[in-house]
């Protein structure tokens, strides 16, 4: 009885202190991609900030644009020159929610489907989005990915009629979260 009465204290202590923890990254990846008959065009971040509350929700991720690298050089700057202008927004900014975040538990290894909506702020301009996500808890280890299409027009990121049949107006975003680490 006195294991069992044990057993149960160090479970409600660990999900107390894990229910008011902070998960944070600054490894994360962001890659987009874009596919056209003319040409593909893929472009990846590895250096993505993250933090996520579990208890409330709460998730935000920034990423700086100039840190996107493309396999042509040419690309990447006119994307940071033309399209995206990252000298005059250089990053984009998601803040949002995790829904039921709450009943994730931390302590069970679990590939958990979520939705997450709020306002992706991207070129200036903020549109709300829902998207779903998946977390996995392996051994108390967190990571999150989750995959989703934005529309160029919907940011105001206008691309030149000369190049317009080499980017497609839809693109592909992936996130990759390898490791949430304690705050």
């Amino acid at each position: 009885m006195k294991r069992l009465c044990m057993g149960l204290l160090m479970v409600l202590v660990c999900n107390a202190s894990f229910a008011q923890t902070k998960l944070f990254t600054k490894t994360g990846s962001i890659t987009f991609f874009s596919k056209t008959n003319v040409e593909n065009i893929t472009a990846k971040n590895n250096k993505v900030l993250s933090i996520w509350e579990p208890a409330s929700g709460k998730i935000e991720f920034s990423v700086l644009m100039k840190g996107f690298e493309f396999e042509k050089a040419l690309m990447q700057e006119h994307f940071n020159e033309n399209y995206v202008e990252s000298d005059k927004y250089p990053k984009a900014i998601f803040k949002g929610t995790v829904e039921n975040s709450n009943s994730i538990s931390l302590t069970i290894n679990k590939n958990n489907t979520v939705n997450v909506s709020g306002a992706l702020t991207m070129h200036g301009i903020t549109n709300q989005i829902n998207i779903p996500a998946t977390i996995t808890i392996n051994n108390a280890l967190v990571s999150a990915s989750a995959s989703f299409e934005v529309l160029l027009a919907d940011y105001k990121i206008k691309i030149p009629s000369l190049v317009a049949d080499n980017i497609n107006k839809k693109i592909k975003i992936s996130i990759n979260i390898p490791l949430y680490k304690s705050l």
